[in-house]
């Protein structure tokens, strides 16, 4: 069997690993990717927010993906019935990228994988983790590749960002229930032919149907959208069970999808998620640490994932190379601590989404323009800048905030 020797292995090829992988290698050390499907390959996950742009840019795939031509996004419509409400990252607190893109994620993360190989980084496609086993902070990988020639790789360090497939998590025992309620998402690709003219055919639009089931549309540059519904599993079980079927009749249950969708032909047969959210016992160890989708998902109202993805493979790279070199990095403060200040915040912004919070905030009158500067910078994912009340004190500032507007439209009808 053959053994290769690497600093860091990187599990998984998509937004995490690709990330840390070329930060790692731009630092002088040796790092192979190993990802066991062959790209393209579908994934959803697709609306970006600009906090990634900071990662893309230092990870040296900016300009890569700005040549992809993406379809831009410069915010966010929300929409209930006929209130709306729109969110522009240009009006939002924290300093920052004020837009991003909408991407077809087959697509992007193929240009990030091969962008990162083309800067040296060794990337190895349909090739699966069979077996780790650590010794101390080292380790020996055991993988296979489709033929089914197994290699060992011997490593100072692994990246697990194998998003959905959780390798080490799953390995080891390290996967543990998220506290949301499970919930289920039906999604597909429509030819966008009645697309609006403008900039209402371009951006992400999150359509309320009911207060727990909502719906996404996505639009790409390709004349693609991209449209999903999101619900408790039991709102389902009033469609048929045939993917299109269910599909026609869901999007035909809806205002603002018949028109446009109803009769439009699906890229692919409908898909369906569920029981999506997880979470993990812990986010490193000895000899590893877990990225992205590796580490914890929560839900896709908000597009949090892949700017989870990023930050995390940022993060984390950085605090790997520090340990490479020798130098004292406590995991716990720098790497735990601080991505759960992100995924805490972005919690309880999903919690609020589902409980009804949110949908009074967004839809109140004569919103405060402040307040909804601190919020936008959220949907834009500056989930860290501990400067915004509205990420500093997210749980209390929400709950706050909604009640106030309850207690105000009670008061104007008494």
């Amino acid at each position: 069997m053959q053994t290769t020797n690497v600093d860091v292995l990187v599990i998984g090829a998509g937004p995490a690993g690709s990330i840390a992988a070329s930060i790692i290698n731009k630092a002088g050390y040796k790092v192979r990717i190993v990802e066991k499907e062959k790209f393209p390959r579908f994934v959803i996950g697709e609306s970006l927010l600009p906090r990634v742009m900071d990662h893309l840019e230092e990870a040296g795939l900016l300009e890569a993906v700005k040549k992809a031509g993406f379809q831009e996004k410069f915010g966010a419509k929300f929409v209930r019935g006929d209130e709306v409400c729109d969110f522009n990252f240009k009006d939002q607190f924290s300093k920052g990228w004020n837009w991003t893109w909408q991407v077809p994620r087959g697509h992007f993360d193929k240009i990030l994988s091969e962008t990162a190989a083309s800067m040296g980084v060794d990337v190895q496609h349909e090739m699966a983790v069979k077996d780790i086993k650590f010794h101390g902070t080292d380790s020996t990988t055991t993988v296979v590749n489709k033929e089914g020639v197994e290699e060992q790789i011997e490593a100072k360090f692994i990246v697990d960002a194998s998003g959905y497939g959780r390798v080490i998590p799953r390995m080891f025992g390290l996967d543990k229930p998220s506290n949301f309620d499970p919930r289920k998402t039906h999604f597909t690709h429509f030819k966008d032919l009645k697309r609006p003219e403008g900039i209402d055919g371009n951006r992400i639009t999150v359509v309320v149907h009911q207060q727990r089931t909502w719906i996404w549309i996505i639009p790409f540059s390709n004349g693609i959208t991209s449209v999903g519904f999101v619900a408790d599993p039991q709102f389902f079980k009033d469609y048929p069970e045939d993917a299109v079927e269910r599909m026609r009749g869901i999007i035909n249950a809806d205002i603002h999808t018949k028109e446009r969708f109803g009769d439009a032909e699906m890229v692919f047969e409908p898909r369906t998620i569920e029981g999506y959210a997880i979470s993990t016992k812990q986010l490193y160890g000895d000899g590893f640490v877990l990225c992205g989708n590796a580490t914890e998902f929560l839900d896709p109202v908000f597009s949090s994932g892949v700017t989870f993805a990023m930050e995390s493979g940022n993060k984390a790279a950085k605090l790997v190379i520090e340990t490479l070199k020798g130098n004292t990095v406590d995991w716990q403060k720098e790497y735990t601590d601080y991505m759960m200040q992100g995924i805490n915040t972005f919690r309880s912004y999903v919690s609020g989404w589902y409980e009804g919070d949110l949908h009074e905030i967004f839809f109140s009158e004569n919103p405060d323009p402040e307040i909804k500067k601190q919020i936008c910078s959220v949907l834009a994912g500056y989930v860290w800048d501990l400067e915004n009340p509205f990420v500093k004190k997210h749980d209390r500032a929400l709950k706050s905030l909604a009640n106030v507007i309850r207690l105000n439209k009670q008061k104007s009808v008494a």
